[in-house]
């Protein structure tokens, strides 16, 4: 598949590359950025996927979480895709930040329009580490993590797909989509108003349920949140996961909020934890 390279910056020892290519599980062009450490020059390395949240793009983590240092240390690929399909301008698609672009919810739409091209859980987990596997100097093991929307992506997707991930962790996701305003507006939307359909995209009802590989969370949450009540609601999944005796980390930091302010005080942790994974499986 042909790739086209957008930019190129040398940092921390190492490469931030961004890339343009046909997505064929969207039918758009997808740009996707990448982090590869010196390490790579010598020999494959490890990956860690990263979900972004509402509004953002691939170059929201890149530039503001300050994870490339310690990737470079580590020799950690970084890969970051974007948040949802991009060029269409269907109806409504550009209404509202919590729907539509830059909302894909890493879930495949089954209603129309959005079916045609809301696909970026096949995106995630299935075309873009194909790709990057086939491009790029990397071992074929993977990590996942997110923020937010994206948060519940990288849950969703480990979750989903048991041996794909060596671990997952989250910074603020949203926990339990099916029964909160942003959930309950996306699922509708792109999945129709069959409730129980959405527990397929939901990390509580995944956890409740009869999975074949049980990965611990790492999960990071700021206290002071204004997503924290309404949206996010941590205490579900750590009711899930305490029912099904599923392994989790939930770790509510004292004064953090929603910004990247809060993720770069963190990454470093999760980092690590994927590092430790990755080496170890």
């Amino acid at each position: 598949m042909k790739l086209e390279r957008l930019s190129r910056n040398r940092t921390f020892d190492g490469w931030l590359e961004r890339y343009r290519h046909r997505a064929s599980s969207l039918d758009c062009d997808m740009v996707f950025a990448i982090y590869l450490p010196d390490q790579t020059l010598n020999a494959p390395c490890h990956s860690l996927y990263w979900l972004s949240g509402l509004t953002c793009t691939d170059e929201n983590f890149t530039q503001k979480a300050g994870a490339l240092r310690v990737a470079s240390e580590l020799g950690l690929v970084l890969v970051c895709p974007d948040t949802s399909p991009r060029g269409f301008d269907m109806p409504g698609e550009h209404d509202s930040y919590d729907f539509g672009s830059g909302a894909g919810f890493y879930v495949n739409a089954t209603q129309a329009p959005w079916s045609s091209h809301y696909r970026m859980y096949d995106y995630v987990n299935v075309e873009l580490p194909a790709l990057v596997d086939a491009s790029f100097p990397v071992t074929g093991k993977r990590s996942i993590s997110g923020h937010s929307m994206g948060g519940h992506g990288a849950l969703i997707s480990a979750l989903k797909n048991p041996g794909l991930y060596s671990s997952v962790s989250a910074f603020a996701p949203i926990s339990n989509p099916s029964q909160c305003p942003w959930g309950k507006k996306a699922f509708s939307g792109y999945l129709g108003n069959d409730t129980e359909s959405w527990a397929a995209y939901d990390a509580c009802a995944l956890i409740r349920g009869e999975l074949t590989e049980r990965l611990p969370l790492l999960v990071d949450q700021g206290d002071a949140d204004d997503f924290l009540d309404e949206q996010l609601k941590p205490e579900r999944l750590q009711a899930a996961c305490q029912a099904s005796k599923h392994p989790l980390q939930l770790r509510l930091q004292p004064g953090y909020d929603h910004s990247y302010f809060f993720i770069a005080s963190f990454i470093e942790d999760h980092l690590r934890f994927h590092a430790r994974a990755l080496n170890s499986a």
